[in-house]
């Protein structure tokens, strides 16, 4: 069984959208920095879980080769 490209790739995919999300979260903690504290908590949970929900199909694409099942 020979290794697949598919994983090396996948990973520094993810390595690059990980940092492309921070560097955008990042860009608005000026104007999130003056809002509420409890306005600031949900904003940045929400931030926090949402960059989750596009890793599905990447994750599969590194596994099987296919962007849907």
């Amino acid at each position: 069984m020979t290794p697949s490209w598919r994983k090396p790739v996948g990973m520094l995919g993810l390595l690059v959208y990980i940092a492309a999300w921070v560097v955008l979260v990042t860009s608005f903690s000026g104007p999130i920095g003056r809002l509420p504290w409890p306005v600031q908590t949900v904003i940045y949970v929400v931030a926090g879980l949402v960059w989750i929900a596009p890793l599905k199909p990447l994750l599969q694409w590194m596994e099987t080769g296919r962007w849907r099942p």
